[in-house]
């Protein structure tokens, strides 16, 4: 269940690329708020290009609005300098994307700690035995040694959704993380996001295009001519 606490808040965010050639700049997404709350589960969809991965972006500050703020737990983003945000998006945000990132020349288990190298103070003995017992939770028990190139891609997504978990982040942003798989490992994978989003209460912010992955989310929000339509 929800806390009452919001954890991710957006006021008037709106998005414009220019043109290269200084023409009329390009209209993304225009002025959308929304209050997401501590432990919810929340799915974003629209057809292609509607703007779904820049609002994802957007959130998890790699990419900045043209307007607007961005108040993640109660701090302002928008504003903040890369440094600081590089930070935040170690320690506060995870990320899923539909291609998973691992490096292919590390181990699975070498791949969930990457994102723990920044923090010196970190206790490894203990991060090490936390990545260990995500993997087991995700099935990869038997798989910790492998290289990424010696799994299935539903295996791989689970490396990558463990990977993000791994310094407990407040939020979990996922930009469609069934999109590569088949229909077996996508149910797979939705039921462990399902599944982590309840147990570990860490907010989820899932965009999709599929319908079977959204109506698994608490609520849906659609993006729709720039703006976003709450569709319960």
């Amino acid at each position: 269940m929800a806390e009452d606490r919001v954890m991710l808040e957006l006021v008037g965010v709106s998005k414009l690329y220019e043109s290269p050639e200084g023409g009329e700049a390009a209209e993304v997404l225009r002025d959308i708020s929304l209050e997401v709350k501590a432990g919810e589960s929340v799915a974003i969809v629209g057809p292609s290009g509607s703007g779904k991965s820049t609002l994802l972006n957007i959130i998890g500050t790699l990419d900045r609005p043209s307007a607007g703020s961005v108040i993640l737990d109660g701090n302002e983003l928008s504003q903040r300098g890369e440094a600081e945000l590089a930070q935040i998006r170690n320690r506060e945000i995870g990320f899923i994307f539909q291609l998973h990132h691992l490096l292919p020349q590390c181990t699975v288990l070498e791949n969930v700690l990457v994102p723990t190298l920044v923090n010196r103070q970190i206790d490894r003995e203990e991060v090490e035995g936390q990545a260990k017992e995500l993997l087991k939770r995700v099935g990869l028990e038997g798989r910790m040694g492998y290289r990424p190139g010696q799994l299935s891609g539903g295996e791989r997504q689970r490396a990558a959704v463990v990977r993000a978990l791994i310094n407990r982040p407040k939020l979990l942003l996922a930009d469609e993380p069934t999109g590569s798989l088949d229909r077996v490992a996508s149910d797979t994978l939705a039921e462990l996001l399902v599944e982590l989003n309840q147990q570990e209460q860490v907010t989820l912010i899932v965009v999709t295009h599929s319908m079977s992955l959204a109506k698994r989310m608490g609520r849906v929000l659609e993006l729709e001519k720039k703006w976003i339509v709450d569709s319960g």
